[in-house]
């Protein structure tokens, strides 16, 4: 006798929509609602979108069942990634992409998640308890589109068999990766400590990629015959924060 797999509950249309491109990822049909119930919350007006925050928006009694996704379902994150990487590439079609390579970081407290350590975590501005990531970009028009991230794992939290990687060398894996897949990348943009960094910039002229990174005014370069070092005029501006005042900021 063979059991059919009862339907998903419905959320919201464009939600359905998108998440069908991801059903055949998922053998349990309640993994699979509650995967779409995890964007129904991250796309909510939630300041703070913890897993009991979005528990509670989406009309759950509790957040049992998304930690037991997140921590011990059976579907697996690199089929996950390599599906929404593929849907964006349909998206985008023959279209050149803007790569833009940063760091973030999120504030972490307790012992319970891997790789966390005191370290800088540049988006807050200061160095604080936390988890760092890597991470890749791309600008199409007006729209962007998270591509890949990889954590970097301190030295100190490294787990069994873990390798340690500097950002950089994140970066380099990130890039190689992409261009792999198949995305036409047109200009890769990066701060200065990707631009500072000889394995990445050998990397941009080994894979043929135009680039535009920053480097510090203490930094110094060897220019190409033919080119020159350009200086612009600093322009301040206001950088409006999510979760706290907005700064002065200066832009060239």
């Amino acid at each position: 006798m063979v059991t059919l797999s009862r339907i998903a509950s419905p959320t919201v249309q464009f939600i359905d929509d998108y998440c069908q491109n991801y059903r055949h990822l998922f053998d349990d049909v309640r993994n699979y609602e509650t995967f779409k119930l995890l964007h129904l919350g991250l796309l909510s007006e939630l300041p703070r979108k913890s897993l009991p925050n979005i528990a509670k928006a989406v009309g759950l009694s509790n957040s049992q069942s998304l930690h037991h996704f997140l921590q011990h379902s059976t579907w697996e994150h690199p089929a996950l990634s390599s599906a929404r990487l593929q849907l964006i590439l349909q998206l985008i079609g023959e279209q050149e992409i803007i790569v833009c390579i940063d760091e973030t970081g999120e504030l972490k407290k307790g012992k319970a998640t891997d790789y966390v350590s005191k370290q800088y975590i540049g988006n807050l501005g200061k160095t604080a308890r936390g988890i760092v990531s890597v991470n890749a970009y791309a600008v199409v028009g007006v729209i962007t589109y998270p591509l890949l991230f990889k954590i970097f794992k301190p030295r100190g939290c490294l787990l069994a068999g873990d390798i340690s990687k500097t950002k950089p060398q994140l970066a380099v894996e990130i890039l190689q990766e992409l261009k792999a897949l198949g995305f036409k990348i047109s200009l890769v943009l990066a701060d200065s400590l990707y631009g500072e960094s000889g394995d990445v910039i050998g990397t941009l002229e080994k894979l043929g990629l135009h680039f535009i990174v920053a480097i510090r005014s203490n930094h110094g370069v060897w220019v190409a015959p033919g080119q020159r070092v350009r200086y612009n005029s600093w322009k301040p501006y206001q950088q409006k924060l999510s979760h706290r005042q907005a700064e002065s900021r200066f832009i060239a």
